[in-house]
């Protein structure tokens, strides 16, 4: 970051002295594990931009947008619908969270067992060295586990602009009205606080801005069950959590550049690995910003990651909204049906997710499993002990892993990886 965004930090009353130290340690990590990678595709220079400017250029759009009238929402889950936001001209833009920070200032608050992903939040927080966070006119939770559903009772101490969301537990009809009534609910709420009436023809427009984004990392996806593999796991990741922050037609477009990209290098048979290089799909738990630890041990041990079913990856994006409906209620059924589709570990019964895993495994040409798992995140941890032996009844090798933001595990984490691929090559 060439700019001095310091006075604008300090605006968002951030802690200048720890957020410098955060941007420098996040600066010398990307720096060893992204731009240290071989072969990268030449698009990628647009991403390595945007996690330059991520705390700097990107947070001045959105207040210079604020200055226009344009509300900021963050969210911290992707059963936030980002239509009925950005029907309002407003701006939905991922929380920060998957790294540690703050942990003594955390433990004060939180159970030390719970999970890390929410543990990082209040981390970011209380160490005030988020401007996301700051930075938003409205933070939106949502009861998925009950982690989260506790940890929002004290967020909501510590922030002015909360707003939680229900989420049903099972794929009933009655857990279908519920997410029903809380779109309705959220709707009324992104009306109030932008002061814009939500109507069919805004409805579309909203659609089809997060539409767009989701069908472009759709096609980039596509290109990954080529042998060789035109991206690697860890720039595919970068796409996938650079979709949470940037504006949507700034993403769509370079993602379609890079795309391009891995069509012609698909072409000519050149990728960041050889071909035969080992294949890992990667299942689990979202990995936010700057979680990049289990995917650089597999990209560093002989592998090379060629899906993601993880809420930052295919589970996130994998379905469109319909945008056929000539009523704001039709539309947002349609909104409804989408979302009720995601096969979150919160779900009970969950056989989707399973199934889901199943076919990503054969579609992305995968030789292996990894079940990647934060510590304390009860839903996927239950189901990674299923999902295991399932796969491995089926003859999918798989592998159970169970982790957090540290860097204490990474010997024997490798050690666990690097024999997992060796039964797999």
């Amino acid at each position: 970051m060439e700019a001095n965004y310091a006075p604008l930090w300090e605006s968002l009353g951030l802690d200048l002295d720890a957020h410098d130290e955060l941007l420098r340690v996040l600066g010398e990590g990307y720096s060893n594990i992204f731009l240290s990678q071989k072969d990268r595709p030449e698009g990628m220079a647009y991403f390595d931009f945007v996690m330059s400017e991520v705390h700097g250029l990107r947070i001045k759009e959105l207040i210079d947008g604020q200055k226009e009238g344009r509300k900021v929402i963050g969210s911290f889950c992707v059963f936030v619908p980002e239509e009925i936001v950005r029907a309002a001209d407003a701006t939905l833009v991922g929380l920060c969270t998957g790294a540690d920070f703050a942990t003594d200032e955390v433990d004060k608050l939180l159970p030390r067992n719970t999970c890390a992903l929410i543990k990082s939040a209040f981390g970011f927080k209380l160490g005030k060295v988020c401007p996301y966070i700051e930075a938003a006119d409205l933070l939106v939770g949502e009861n998925t586990c009950d982690g989260k559903k506790k940890s929002f009772e004290v967020l909501d101490k510590l922030v002015d602009k909360l707003y939680v969301m229900d989420i049903p537990q099972m794929k009933s009809p009655e857990g279908r009205a519920l997410l029903k009534a809380e779109y309705a609910r959220f709707k009324k709420a992104v009306e109030k606080l932008t002061g814009i009436v939500i109507d069919p023809a805004r409805l579309r427009n909203g659609i089809e801005i997060t539409n767009n984004k989701r069908r472009a990392l759709h096609r980039l996806n596509s290109f990954r069950s080529a042998d060789p593999a035109p991206i690697s796991g860890l720039d595919a990741l970068l796409a996938n959590q650079v979709y949470f922050y940037d504006e949507p037609a700034r993403f769509s477009e370079s993602i379609n550049k890079i795309s391009d990209e891995l069509e012609q290098r698909i072409k000519v048979g050149e990728g960041p690995f050889p071909k035969g290089t080992p294949r890992i799909l990667m299942s689990g738990c979202p990995m936010a910003v700057p979680n990049w630890k289990v995917p650089w041990i597999v990209e560093t041990s002989g592998a090379v990651i060629v899906g993601e079913e993880s809420c930052v990856g295919e589970r996130g994006t994998q379905n469109l909204t319909d945008d056929t409906g000539e009523t704001v209620d039709e539309l947002m059924d349609n909104i409804l049906d989408r979302y009720f589709k995601i096969d979150c570990a919160i779900f009970t019964p969950n056989p989707d997710r399973q199934q889901h895993i199943e076919e990503m495994y054969e579609r992305y040409n995968a030789d292996g499993v990894i079940h990647y798992g934060l510590q304390f995140c009860q839903p996927y941890q239950f189901e990674s002990i299923n999902v295991e032996a399932t796969l491995e009844k089926k003859g999918i090798p798989a592998l159970r892993i169970d982790t957090d933001y540290s860097v204490e595990d990474v010997g024997q984490l490798k050690t666990r990886i690097e024999a997992f691929i060796e039964r797999i090559a």
